[in-house]
């Protein structure tokens, strides 16, 4: 017995839209990590300097980086949906 998708595969005319914008996501998430590679490599005294609320560099730009990327997961979300409802012909239900 053969299993089928569960949805309907269609044409996604947003594709490419998608793919340019994950890949520019991932540079501005690539520099801003590096930042802290760099950082620590160059400069890892500086990791030990308290920042914020009593956290020093190293944790707070560490929980930085995560929340970075979980908003830019979201927004990625957001900018695709639309995206795909506008060239896919999909219109918003009122």
């Amino acid at each position: 017995m053969l299993h089928e998708p569960a949805a309907k595969l269609e044409k996604d005319n947003a594709a490419s839209y998608k793919s340019k914008l994950g890949l520019k996501l991932f540079f501005v998430y690539g520099l801003v990590y590096a930042g802290f590679v760099l950082i620590g490599v160059l400069r890892p005294a500086w990791m030990g300097v308290r920042v914020v609320w009593g956290l020093n560099l190293a944790i707070f730009y560490g929980f930085g980086l995560i929340l970075f990327a979980i908003v830019m997961g979201f927004l990625y979300h957001l900018a695709c949906s639309r995206m795909e409802d506008k060239l896919n012909g999909k219109e918003e239900k009122q």
